[in-house]
């Protein structure tokens, strides 16, 4: 009830956006500097985004120990983050009719033996992750470093859990199709997601692979949690770059504020209502982000739409992706309906990202009040 109440003086009351918000960003990055110390956080990068505002960037930390202070310029990895370019150029490419949602992955990809039942799953399925097959199938082969094609091949005879379309099953290996089929058709991933909304996003700084991540002038370094407490530096994992539509692409926290911003539907020549209406639709029914620990008391729907989670917080649609990869963590959420959106980028496997994104929207929604 009291969040019911929260939202009516929301929609009623048409309180401005940027006056009574900004002190709350303040005080939440506040809030997360301490945590951030307090954790012994290697490096942190913060944008947050407001209709017909100045995004506003916060910084925490260095690149690597001795290494250069996080900027809103760092480079780092987006892990399955990457999932809501790979939803927004699909559903982009299906407008052009270059695609078709209802294509199946075995007319992607011809070349593999799709069994009978996998022949009926399609690009709406994978993108909606409603392919049917078990969840992460065949990570670990992306994680043994297996070739693009094995992995294909292995994923293309698995026995469903249903039949697609009706269970959730998320995966990344899958994605490998998408990749699969730009490189057949002589292009590639990163290629079509440059001509399609990085370039016209002027998204300069945005990269796919590990080759322009580790050879970007500034790039964050992965860390991972020893025993004794400590953060170490670790090295890039070429692995999940073989997929890269699941968790190949690299960005800024200054980047992915205009992605946020296009999110908002403030580059309708890019990317128009239409397009962000459908990716947000809430299709696939994920139950279990409902047990989230973080997110448990705010959330009353959850579901995975093309590309991007779908929340549902009393009536509010948030469209929302973390992704975690060896090394990093990220997380973004926009909410269209309020005019925000939040970007959250990490040089460090901690849990603590865990409940950042629901503390903001926790306090953001207290202080619009």
């Amino acid at each position: 009830m009291a969040r019911q109440v929260i939202f009516i003086l929301l929609f009623c009351c048409g309180l401005a956006h940027a006056n009574q918000s900004t002190p709350w960003i303040d005080q939440f990055w506040k809030q997360t500097k301490s945590k951030l110390h307090k954790q012994k956080i290697p490096g942190f990068s913060l944008a947050y985004v407001e209709t017909d505002q100045e995004p506003k960037f916060y910084n925490f930390g260095v690149t690597e120990k001795n290494g250069q202070a996080v900027t809103q310029q760092t480079l780092f990895r987006l892990a399955s983050v990457s999932k809501t370019f790979t939803g927004n150029l699909t559903a982009k490419l299906v407008q052009q009719s270059q695609l078709e949602w209802q294509q199946s992955l075995a007319g992607l990809a011809p070349e593999f033996p799709f069994s009978k039942n996998n022949r009926e799953i399609t690009l709406h399925h994978l993108l909606s992750q409603s392919s049917g097959l078990m969840p992460n199938s065949y990570d670990n082969l992306i994680e043994a470093n297996y070739s693009l094609k094995r992995i294909i091949n292995n994923l293309a005879d698995l026995n469903p859990l249903c039949p697609p379309g009706e269970c959730y099953t998320y995966q990344n290996a899958l994605f490998g199709v998408l990749e699969y089929h730009f490189q057949k058709t002589g292009s590639s991933y990163s290629e079509q997601l440059q001509q399609e909304l990085l370039q016209p996003l002027n998204m300069t700084n945005t990269t796919v692979g590990k080759a322009s991540l580790v050879n970007a002038q500034e790039w964050a370094k992965p860390h991972v949690l020893l025993r004794s407490n400590r953060w170490k530096k670790t090295k890039v994992q070429e692995t999940y770059y073989r997929v890269s539509p699941a968790a190949g692409v690299n960005s800024t926290s200054e980047d992915m504020a205009v992605w946020v911003n296009a999110m908002l539907g403030n580059y309708p020549d890019v990317m128009d209502d239409e397009l962000l209406s459908e990716i947000t639709q809430p299709l696939t029914k994920t139950t279990r982000e409902l047990r989230r620990r973080a997110w448990k008391s705010l959330l009353d729907n959850a579901h995975y739409g093309l590309g991007w989670r779908v929340y549902d917080l009393d009536g509010v649609k948030i469209a929302y992706h973390s992704g975690w990869v060896k090394g990093y963590r990220a997380e973004v959420a926009v909410s269209k309906d309020l005019g925000v959106g939040i970007v959250m980028l990490m040089n460090a496997e901690a849990n603590l990202m865990n409940q950042l994104g629901a503390d903001f929207w926790k306090g953001y929604l207290k202080n619009r009040i």
